[in-house]
């Protein structure tokens, strides 16, 4: 089988919730992307063989296929198809695995795939009645920006806690304590900061039309232990997780270019040298990462004493540390070298295209070597992509 190579990646910078991209609609964001990172290489669009792009909430702007309505929006010919895939978290990094996938396979030459979220824009939803209208009683409005909603009863009730919870209990069973959630927290935002300052994403950032942003909007490379430490904890009165140290809600959008040996017309980047899938049970979903990125190195003929570069996104703060006790050979200095999600931001669809470009931008500035894309999802799954260069 032929090979899958990273042409080309960008992104938006990533919008707080009711920020500078909170007026921005999700397939807009999505066209923003697909059609920056076309031009860049100088690729027809013409060439794409299909649009695969993440997106974990689907419920509002985003509800009719967004990877195809991102296609038209960025001026592509109706030929060139589109499918939107949800593995919640994961659904940017599930789109670049299916990509490669079908490069592989011999099924296409060239894959767009990538990811958007508008948290901000996400509906509140009203489930309709069983019976004809009107209903009898009352009716819950759930928010889809992020979380469980309308649950199957028939679900274990200890595997539906919150994302929160869920980093609370990894805490505990870890032994992560508060002070080094914090710490994890605030070298996050001074790396983040300090590789913006730097330029390290300069050559991956394109604006949306009409905004500006000079960075990710979510970064605080001035706050402090202290300012850490003030925050109230936020899902158990003895608790350790607080908004400080867990990655926020967002809005972006993120575009990788796949293709095979020679397909596009511009240096890669970098080759998927493996992929890993793994699951577990919903309420540590935070560690499955651990498992996948295991599986995609073993695929690559890779151990971790071959990796240079490892972005592992940042749900929690407790969730990462935990991840990084269970990879007792994986040195945590390498680990989201300039910043991770807690300063940076996570809109759920997005973050999956954004490790993966970074890394391997990342791989290009240093001249070569192995990297590490990992993600947790939601309801007990991770992913794992292995570049090389």
């Amino acid at each position: 089988m032929t090979a899958t190579y990273v042409y080309d990646a960008v992104r938006t910078p990533f919008g707080r919730a009711g920020g500078a991209l909170a007026s921005v609609r999700p397939d807009d964001m999505a066209a923003t992307v697909m059609k920056a990172v076309v031009e860049r290489v100088g690729l027809d669009p013409a060439r794409i063989d299909d649009v695969v792009f993440g997106d974990a909430n689907q419920a509002g702007e985003d509800n009719r296929d967004v990877a195809r309505f991102g296609a038209l929006l960025a001026g592509f010919p109706t030929s060139v198809p589109g499918v939107t895939v949800n593995r919640l978290c994961g659904s940017a990094v599930e789109a670049v695995i299916q990509g490669s996938r079908a490069i592989e396979a011999g099924d296409a030459d060239i894959i767009l795939a990538g990811g958007v979220e508008s948290m901000s824009r996400a509906p509140f939803v009203v489930q309709k009645a069983a019976k004809s209208w009107p209903s009898t009683g009352n009716q819950t409005l759930w928010n889809t920006s992020i979380g469980w909603r309308m649950v199957n009863p028939a679900l274990r009730s200890d595997w539906t806690i919150s994302n929160g919870e869920s980093a609370e209990k990894l805490a505990s069973i870890h032994g992560i304590s508060r002070d080094a959630q914090d710490e994890f927290a605030l070298r996050s935002h001074r790396l983040a900061g300090a590789a913006w300052s730097a330029g390290f994403y300069e050559n991956e950032i394109v604006q949306v039309d009409g905004i500006e942003l000079p960075r990710d909007e979510g970064i605080r490379d001035d706050t402090t232990l202290s300012k850490l430490s003030g925050l109230r904890v936020l899902f158990a009165h003895d608790g350790t997780v607080t908004a400080g140290n867990s990655s926020s809600i967002n809005d972006g959008a993120s575009a990788v270019l796949l293709g095979r040996e020679g397909a596009v017309d511009a240096e890669p980047l970098a080759r998927i040298a493996g992929r890993g899938v793994f699951g577990n049970d919903p309420d540590v979903f935070g560690v499955a990462p651990v498992e996948a990125a295991n599986r995609a190195l073993a695929r690559a003929g890779r151990t971790w004493a071959d990796v240079d570069v490892v972005e592992l996104n940042e749900a929690f703060a407790s969730q990462s540390l935990a991840c990084l006790k269970l990879w007792p050979d994986l040195n945590p200095e390498i680990v989201n070298v300039h910043g991770g999600a807690i300063a940076i931001g996570h809109p759920l669809g997005a973050s999956g295209g954004r490790i993966i470009g970074h890394a391997a931008h990342e791989l290009r500035r240093r001249g070569g070597g192995v990297a590490v894309a990992a993600i947790c999802i939601g309801v007990g799954q991770g992913l794992a992509v292995v570049l090389e260069r």
